[in-house]
């Protein structure tokens, strides 16, 4: 597995960091400032090998460019992205081997079109999914389409419970309080809540976060609970006959929270 490290940027952004022992080598997922990657490399004595981008977003590429110019690092990213920076391009279940260690590839699209993840399988998964799974919540859909989004939950439920989720923003506290909103009596996001008041107070990030807790907590992929879905409905004014009704309305809500 990697050792990750988060490289904070912009106002809420994470650009995850890495790395395996007993090597200099780094890799960075969704570099938007080549700045603090910079500071980042020097300050840890490290060479810049790889970019990962999961999608086009300017927060997420706007550093790829000035990296791969100083450092010759190799760009992987979605065959179908308008962005250009990609010298690696990759569709859905291709492998890339990764300093030793192999990530499959898995089209993502809702939040844009060409999103992207990348999944380690090891004792410890681990997952980098951009703007698509959050800690209790899920990407705005700018591009896709309700149904696409629910099938990229789809995937993500079907991960193993142990897999550590890497997203790119700090959005665990809002994201909680609209999964309150969503389920008021659950006890598990009461304790995420509480949980994350105490590691943001004290300048820490809420992330990563597991599949499993996800399961417990995020409205997005619990849209088969009752609880959720009855709260969807009520949001709706009708019933909801189906999975992606009800997502599509938990999304509706949570634009407007």
């Amino acid at each position: 597995m990697f050792n990750v490290t988060p490289i904070p940027a912009f106002n809420d952004n994470y650009i995850w960091a890495l790395t395996v022992p007993n090597s200099q080598a780094v890799a960075v997922v969704d570099p938007g400032d080549a700045d603090v990657v910079n500071r980042y490399l020097k300050d840890n004595n490290l060479q810049l090998t790889a970019i990962l981008v999961t999608h086009h977003h300017d927060d997420h590429t706007g550093g790829v460019n000035q990296l791969h110019l100083e450092h010759a690092a190799e760009v992987y990213g979605p065959a179908n992205s308008p962005f250009e920076g990609i010298s690696h391009k990759l569709v859905n279940d291709d492998q890339i081997e990764l300093m030793g260690q192999l990530l499959t590839i898995h089209a993502v699209p809702g939040h844009t079109l060409d999103h992207i993840s990348y999944y380690l399988a090891n004792t410890t998964p681990q997952l980098f999914c951009g703007d698509t799974l959050f800690l209790a919540g899920c990407g705005r859909l700018f591009e896709g389409s309700p149904e696409q989004m629910h099938e990229a939950m789809e995937y993500f439920k079907s991960l193993p419970d142990t897999t550590e989720v890497y997203c790119t923003h700090e959005y665990s506290l809002a994201n909680l309080a609209f999964a309150a909103a969503v389920e008021p009596t659950n006890p598990q996001i009461t304790a995420a809540i509480e949980r994350c008041t105490q590691q943001r107070e004290a300048g820490l990030p809420t992330l990563p976060s597991t599949i499993a807790t996800e399961k417990q907590i995020n409205p997005f992929l619990r849209y088969n609970e009752t609880t959720v879905k009855q709260s969807a409905e009520q949001f709706a004014h009708s019933p909801l006959s189906s999975e992606i009704a009800i997502f599509a309305s938990l999304r509706q809500w949570k634009n407007q929270f």
